[in-house]
């Protein structure tokens, strides 16, 4: 299937320029990460406590960060997570001077103080969870059952895990009368609850901790993943094909992973584990085609013997030109939807593979063909002048 006719575009003539503008978006790319605000590594990376908070209203960002500034541990960062009608927030607090620590309990414990000072001594359904409801039932034993501890906490559990379960499916409670819906529960339970509970204004979605020494580890096996994976690339493009197009095929890869890095680091997106799963995505695809301009450089060498290699590159990416098109113009539609629509959860990961996409579809044809031509004739010059000695 092909979507444009035959074409003899001059690719390669425009190769001096397309290297030029690459080099110069790479070097201010590298410029800006080092001069600039750099990379916005997560808590992966550096260490740190990231928790993710359901408000029943819409919170207040300014005072939400006002009352996280009572952490003392700099600048926390607090923005929306998900839909704004959602009402979650995605809070992100480092570890201060490498020190190792779980702030997860500070920051509720501030919110508690700050937004649930109207809870007073009544259970809150929304903060608590199962062991703690299980206590209470058993301690004041509505149900009136007979027994020692364990065997009221045997009774309740079941009971407790009901009202964690309904709260995890509808992401908190918003009134105690919603108490009515969860048939686990007995009437005098429902009763007791509805009188002594209440439903708080937020409640806790998750919470992830990791210490400055495991992100600093992270962080260098995420770099030698990175760099490992175009280690592999050059040797199966070298055995495959030629040493040449090895290091075209690796030039590229490494032109990719650098322009896609500066646009992580200009836009400000946060990079984690999973940016570095995208990134090692990107790797992957974009060697394929690569490797299909190559597969038919190579078919061209057998078929036509004597033409100018500069020539015979030309025609073999004008041969792949259209099969480049439908495969990057598919793919990229469907990384575009998951963009747009995807949420936030992976609108980073898509937006890596978006930008991967646009810029190995350019790199395949502007830098690897390029990078193998230059590669080639050198070691034809020097193939030439070993002979001649």
């Amino acid at each position: 299937m092909r979507i444009i006719g035959e074409t003899n575009f001059q690719f390669l003539k425009h190769r001096t320029v397309a290297l030029s503008i690459s080099l110069l978006i790479i070097l201010a790319g590298l410029g800006y990460e080092y001069m600039g605000a750099g990379l916005n590594l997560g808590i992966d990376f550096v260490g740190g406590t990231q928790v993710t908070i359901k408000f029943k209203d819409a919170p207040d960002l300014d005072r939400l960060r006002d009352t996280l500034t009572r952490l003392d541990v700099g600048s926390p960062l607090v923005q929306r997570f998900d839909e704004e009608e959602k009402h979650e927030i995605l809070i992100r607090v480092q570890n201060p001077s490498d020190e190792e620590g779980d702030f997860t309990k500070p920051i509720l414990d501030l919110l508690y103080s700050e937004y649930n000072q109207d809870v007073g001594d009544r259970f809150d359904l929304n903060t608590k969870g199962t062991i703690e409801l299980t206590d209470l039932l058993a301690q004041q034993n509505p149900d009136g059952v007979t027994g020692d501890k364990v065997t009221l906490e045997q009774h309740y559990s079941p009971m407790a895990d009901a009202v964690s379960e309904y709260r995890k499916k509808q992401g908190l409670f918003k009134s105690v009368d919603e108490l009515a819906g969860i048939e686990a529960l007995s009437e005098p339970v429902r009763t007791y609850l509805g009188s002594t509970a209440t439903s708080g204004a937020f409640t806790l979605l998750g919470a992830e901790n990791v210490g400055p020494s495991v992100g600093k580890d992270l962080r260098s096996k995420a770099v030698y993943a990175i760099i490992y994976s175009l280690i592999g690339m050059l040797a199966y493009i070298w055995i495959r094909f030629q040493l040449p197009y090895g290091l075209g095929a690796v030039a590229a890869l490494f032109h990719d992973v650098l322009i896609t890095v500066s646009a992580l680091s200009l836009t400000g997106r946060e990079v984690n584990l999973p940016t570095v799963a995208a990134i090692l995505t990107l790797v992957g695809y974009s060697v394929n085609d690569t490797v299909v301009v190559f597969d038919r450089v190579r078919e061209n060498l057998r078929l036509r013997r004597g033409e100018e290699l500069e020539e015979l590159m030309n025609r073999s990416v004008n041969q792949t030109l259209s099969r480049t098109l439908i495969t990057s113009g598919t793919t990229l539609l469907v990384v575009l939807t998951l963009f747009i629509f995807g949420g936030d959860v992976i609108n980073t990961f898509a937006f890596v593979l978006l930008v991967g996409i646009i810029v190995g579809t350019y790199s395949s044809v502007f830098v690897a063909s390029p990078v193998a031509l230059f590669a080639s004739r050198m070691v034809t010059r020097r193939r030439k002048a070993r002979m001649a000695r």
